[in-house]
């Protein structure tokens, strides 16, 4: 069986490029557009793995990471961030996060983080 994932951004187009990148190895079970929305999902679905925007609306990444990874059962959690926000990448390895790759991204790249932290 797959692993199941989360996918986290408030960019339909960014959902999209992962959910394409990732569903051969994946089961996305859930998407999420912000991070309120994703600590939801996270709660309904208990994915094994998250892919987590930083900047979004209502919550950041890095505060939803940390609401996540402060679970009984936490995910994986794989940022999938800009290269202009490194400084709040620092952030989110702070906050839990378990690895990050950089947009824009070859498909690969998501696939192969993933599966490197699971």
């Amino acid at each position: 069986m797959a692993p199941e994932l989360l996918i986290v951004d408030d960019s339909d187009f960014q959902r999209t490029m992962v959910r394409q990148a990732v569903e051969s190895e994946f089961d996305v079970v859930a998407e999420a557009a912000d991070g309120t929305e994703a600590v939801e999902a996270f709660e309904t679905h208990r994915p094994d793995a998250v892919t987590m925007d930083i900047m979004m609306p209502e919550m950041d990444g890095v505060e939803a990471t940390s609401r996540i990874k402060a679970d009984d059962s936490p995910p994986v959690v794989v940022m999938v961030t800009s290269v202009d926000q490194q400084s709040k990448m620092k952030q989110a390895v702070k906050a839990g996060a378990d690895g990050y790759v950089t947009k824009p991204f070859e498909p690969e790249d998501v696939t192969s983080e993933l599966l490197s932290v699971l």
